[in-house]
């Protein structure tokens, strides 16, 4: 009997620059498990190209010279089940990471990042986990560091409460999230499985009532007696 394997996760590509489509095209190419089904140049091509195309994922580029990738990504939004959108860029200035979450971004990775953390970026996302780079993390979690506090707390009333009911062991993971650790290095530093990382942090996201690890960062920051270390 032929053994049966899961279909490819299917990639539309979004960038002005015809050189870093191809890049991306070529790179992509030696996963057999991505099928790379659009290439646009333009975010006003975005909307219509998902719902001709289905992909699983959208990597995207924000800088672009007519619809950019926040304003697509919240003209994705409006569809019913958008796919999840990477944004893929130059830029990791403080407001530009924040406009793409907000705009609901899935995922923020910089161009240079390693080819195959692209590729394991693309199945995350795929498989509803957001991904951000380290770097992105300590941007985010450095800018609410700096931000003015507010002279009421805007947190949820309880939330102090359930973040002081984690477990020692989760809190040291919340952390080192915070601090953009990946989960790898987190398993190394506190000699846990990435596994067991990975399991923690699903959990901590149902306790505290929050989407991904980019507010649990934040959290932490806000919340945690001992800070990050964000060095």
């Amino acid at each position: 009997m032929a053994q049966l394997t899961e279909p490819p996760v299917r990639v539309v590509l979004v960038d002005d620059d015809a050189l870093v489509i191809t890049g991306l095209r070529m790179l992509l190419a030696g996963d057999p498990r991505i099928a790379v089904v659009a290439e646009l140049s333009d975010g006003d091509q975005v909307p219509a190209a998902v719902l001709d195309h289905r992909p699983d994922v959208v990597l995207m580029d924000i800088r672009m010279p007519g619809v950019d990738g926040i304003e697509a990504v919240r003209r994705l939004g409006e569809q019913a089940d958008p796919p999840p959108v990477i944004m893929l860029t130059t830029f990791d200035a403080d407001q530009t990471v924040l406009a793409a979450i907000r705009a609901g971004a899935a995922g923020y990775l910089v161009k240079d990042a390693p080819p195959e953390q692209i590729v394991a970026a693309i199945h995350a996302a795929a498989a509803g986990d957001p991904v951000f780079s380290p770097t992105v993390v300590r941007t985010l979690v450095r800018h609410t560091r700096e931000e003015p506090r507010p002279a009421e707390p805007v947190l949820p009333t309880g939330l102090q409460s359930a973040f002081d009911a984690l477990s020692e062991r989760e809190r040291a993971i919340a952390r080192a999230v915070a601090a953009g650790r990946s989960n790898a290095e987190i398993a190394a530093e506190l000699y846990l499985s990435a596994g067991t990382v990975k399991a923690d942090i699903s959990t901590m996201l149902g306790k505290l009532g929050v989407d991904n690890r980019i507010q649990l960062a934040i959290l932490s920051y806000r919340l945690d007696a001992a800070p990050p270390n964000l060095a």
